[in-house]
């Protein structure tokens, strides 16, 4: 049985080390990226860089997209460039949040090319990517999901959603939902403690060992709030795109998020605030210019 040749397309924050594991597990990988500069540090690992989808897809059996948005995967699936149109490629794995409206679109796309699509988003940030130790949501037949099954161990753990695409996804609309909702409520609670006269490392003691804990106290304000770097490595924009993806999902399922929609709101202001490269830290930076705090650890 011949090797799976494998290839990535998407090599940012989270496809870069993703890509990067692929490789030191011994795989032979094809990569692209619109960045030429991030492609040749691949190249230099031991992967083939080519300068379009297409050929990715017509070097590589199964091809992985870690892409911003659902525009983007459009592109990079559509035309004669694109992965729809490579001769080889019999599957393509979608680790992309794009939600569950453009990952059905994808779907039929490779689908009238006789090419499969695996919706599996994933969660745990650029950390995550790098120890390989995500959490990987997938909807796909149950067969694929079993065959995929040794090379997305490199990635982290695997969650079978179901076997249609755009399952997966809602599942992690919902999952950073709350991870947004973490951030922006975190900030307050601790603006509110700070400005009152308490120590924010204690406080973030107090809550990790009681009922508030939650990922933004556990990792994000420690080591990017608390510090002053205000660098999670994971653009505000695009979290302000994922719960603008969930909330358009509760619509059509006709389920309210007033707690959602102000989250969403204060998404959008970090980023006109803080500029098109806020963090998703600066949320937190934000509500201390609010209130006239800082939220930083003492001595």
């Amino acid at each position: 049985m011949s090797k799976t040749i494998y290839g990535f397309i998407g090599l940012g924050n989270m496809g870069n080390p993703l890509a990067r594991r692929l490789i030191q597990a011994g795989h032979t990988l094809h990569v692209a990226d619109t960045d030429s500069a991030v492609r040749q540090q691949l190249e230099a690992l031991g992967a083939e860089g080519h300068d379009t989808p297409r050929a990715v897809g017509d070097a590589a059996d199964v091809v992985f997209l870690s892409l911003p948005d659902g525009k983007v995967v459009d592109e990079v699936l559509g035309g004669e460039r694109g992965l729809a149109a490579a001769s080889r490629a019999k599957c393509v794995v979608d680790l992309s949040t794009v939600g569950p409206v453009a990952a059905r679109r994808a779907y039929d796309t490779l689908a009238a090319q006789g090419i499969d699509y695996v919706d599996a988003p994933i969660s745990g940030g650029p950390t995550g990517a790098e120890r390989g130790t995500l959490a990987i949501m997938v909807a796909c037949p149950p067969s694929r999901y079993d065959a995929l099954g040794e090379v997305l161990s490199h990635f982290g753990k695997t969650f079978y959603l179901g076997a249609e695409a755009g399952q997966a996804q809602v599942m992690k609309l919902a999952n950073n939902l709350l991870s947004a909702t973490a951030v922006a409520i975190t900030s307050e609670a601790m603006a509110l403690g700070v400005k009152a006269g308490l120590d924010p490392s204690v406080m973030l003691d107090v809550i990790n060992a009681g009922s508030g804990r939650n990922s933004a106290t556990l990792e994000k304000f420690p080591r990017a709030v608390l510090t002053g770097t205000f660098n999670v490595g994971f653009a505000a924009r695009l979290a302000h795109k994922d719960v603008r993806l969930c909330l358009e999902e509760a619509e059509r399922h006709g389920v309210p998020m007033v707690v959602g929609s102000s989250v969403r709101e204060m998404l959008v202001m970090t980023t006109a605030i803080h500029g098109r490269d806020a963090d998703y830290a600066d949320v937190a930076r934000m509500v201390e210019d609010w209130a006239g705090v800082k939220i930083r650890a003492r001595g």
